[in-house]
């Protein structure tokens, strides 16, 4: 699957990326330069408890910007989950006042596990991000 060629300003260099889960959130972080991601502890906590470890993550990495991984079917139609991490991502917006870049992460959790990942949310994270930073313009 090709990825559409995103326009990111250069400024923007360390991101931290996220999986949205209804249990786990996968977290990666990485650099545009290396263009690569590295795995990090997954969150496992839902709601306000959820928002207060990406806060600490934010604080720990001090990211440019976000990216989050949105679910889609295969034939690219929108489902429950989706919504689910649109209306996350607005909330990252407004809480945290970063950049927010959405990439489609179809198939990264089938990817992560079929890679022998230790942790398949962290894994399925740097995924995404390693995904978001081919797809740089």
């Amino acid at each position: 699957m090709s990825t559409p060629a995103v326009s990111v300003p250069a400024q923007l260099q360390t991101f931290l990326a996220l999986d949205l889960g209804l249990k786990r959130t996968g977290v990666a972080v990485g650099n545009r330069l290396l263009g690569s991601a590295t795995p990090q502890a997954t969150i496992r906590a839902e709601g306000d408890a959820r928002f207060a470890q990406v806060a600490q993550r934010i604080a720990e990495w001090q990211p440019d910007a976000l990216v989050l991984g949105v679910p889609y079917h295969p034939d690219g139609a929108s489902h429950d989950n989706t919504a689910r991490a649109l209306k996350f991502g607005r909330q990252l917006r407004g809480r945290f006042g970063l950049p927010v870049f959405e990439v489609d992460e179809r198939y990264s959790t089938t990817e992560a596990h079929s890679s022998g990942a230790r942790d398949a949310d962290a894994a399925s994270a740097c995924i995404i991000l390693e995904q978001f930073f081919r797809s740089l313009a």
